[in-house]
């Protein structure tokens, strides 16, 4: 399995929408918003590096008012 943190920068007013539609999503452990330069950090978990990289992509993504994310894999 693959685990990762993804900083996700948002649109003023979204913030509290992206948390809702990612809990309890497959493959989403945990969100939740944050201050800082980041409105909303979700941590995400996969079979692999491609699959965590479609995760990201159809889940976080496609979501209105994302901005912009940093996706930080863990390493063992």
């Amino acid at each position: 399995m693959v685990r990762a943190y993804v900083l996700i920068e948002m649109a003023a007013g979204y913030a509290r929408e992206l948390v809702n539609l990612l809990k309890g999503r497959d493959g989403v452990r945990s969100v939740a918003r944050v201050t800082g330069p980041y409105d909303v950090i979700a941590e995400l978990e996969a079979g692999d590096i491609d699959a965590l990289s479609e995760l990201v992509a159809d889940e976080v993504h496609s979501i209105a008012g994302v901005v912009r994310t940093i996706t930080c894999v863990c390493i063992r």
